[in-house]
């Protein structure tokens, strides 16, 4: 792409947000307190899929504390 055309581009883009926000502001700041709460469940879903498995917590899985402590 010609160094023009993005330059031309992304003024226009710019444009179409600044006449997209003045139109829509009141609707987003509407809806913003309902889109951080909608963020929580779905960052705890999404975020903790690198925990692994449940149950599986370390090299001392399926010992009592008792033989823990002899280690």
């Amino acid at each position: 792409m010609d160094r023009r055309y993005k330059i031309t581009l992304a003024i226009f883009a710019v444009i179409a947000l600044l006449v997209l926000w003045g139109e829509h502001k009141g609707h987003f700041l509407g809806a913003l307190p309902w889109l951080i709460l909608l963020a929580c469940p779905l960052m705890h879903i999404f975020m903790h899929g690198g925990h692994g498995s449940h149950g599986q917590h370390g090299p001392h899985h399926g010992k009592t504390g008792d033989e823990r402590d002899e280690q």
